[in-house]
């Protein structure tokens, strides 16, 4: 099993260098096709623009939107001759991001992308939690990058974060290219006894069988969160144990109860410090 086609979601904020070299050694150690996807989302234009000053702004948005795929095309023409050994192509969408990236997506093995910068400022062009909406959206797993710090290595040192949940399955599932390769696969079973019926007579068990078929020999550790808090505990034993890709369901509660109520989906999403691989 392998990654054939990888797509990675291009924009106007400046991290798109480090995203880009990212995205071409993964593909580059999968021998992936790359498709490079630059996707903005256009000026909004306000209800009480008339005739005129509608025109007026959707011009100047065109001109923005060229500027900006013209400065994003630079940036890929440079990197992509970083790795002339990686087949790589170019598109992109003058419509609504969301829209253009989960199309393009269903056609690709995974999506990388990066963390959204907690400075609105600099994303104008980006949803607060485009990231977010990506994730739920998309037909395939996100790997998403952190906005901060560049990833040396990736998958050498892998968590799975298993709640034996569908969203938690997925994301192995999909990640099973990256975890056949791994040094080393942790299965950190957080909280077993809060959902028991979740899991088989011994929590973790079935997800290492699962992976032992695949040729992933993984290690099962049984970890208790702080006050319920399994985001910070997941952060937590990524520091103390060198790990440098989590994997892990995305959203097995609503999202308003997760807003409202907190979980380890929007704690990752807000303050990861490693690259994370998502799935619903």
């Amino acid at each position: 099993m392998s990654y054939r086609t990888m797509l990675v979601h291009l924009d106007a904020h400046p991290r798109r260098v480090a995203l880009l070299d990212f995205a071409f050694r993964l593909a580059s150690r999968f021998d992936s096709h790359l498709v490079a996807l630059f996707a903005i989302d256009p000026m909004p234009i306000p209800r009480v623009a008339d005739a005129h000053w509608s025109t007026v702004l959707v011009d100047a948005g065109a001109k923005q939107w060229k500027e900006a795929e013209d400065a994003a095309r630079r940036d890929f023409d440079a990197v992509s001759r970083q790795y002339s050994q990686v087949v790589s192509e170019w598109r992109s969408d003058s419509g609504a991001a969301l829209a253009a990236i989960t199309l393009s997506a269903r056609y690709a093995d995974l999506v990388i992308a990066r963390q959204q910068d907690p400075d609105s400022e600099q994303d104008p062009h980006v949803p607060q939690r485009f990231a977010e909406e990506l994730v739920l959206a998309a037909e395939r797993a996100v790997l998403l990058m952190p906005y901060i710090g560049s990833a040396q290595t990736l998958g050498r040192q892998v968590m799975l974060a298993w709640d034996a949940s569908p969203q938690a399955m997925r994301a192995a599932t999909a990640a099973l290219p990256l975890l056949e390769k791994a040094d080393q696969v942790r299965v950190a079973v957080f909280d077993a006894e809060k959902h028991r019926a979740n899991h088989g007579e011994q929590p973790g068990a079935d997800i290492a069988l699962f992976l032992a078929r695949h040729g992933v020999k993984a290690s099962v550790a049984l970890e208790q969160s702080v006050d319920g808090d399994v985001g910070i505990a997941i952060l937590s034993r990524v520091a103390d144990l060198g790990i440098d890709l989590v994997v892990m369901g995305a959203y097995g509660h609503s999202r308003t109860r997760e807003r409202i109520l907190g979980g380890a989906t929007r704690t990752l999403m807000e303050t990861m410090t490693v690259p994370v691989l998502m799935a619903h």
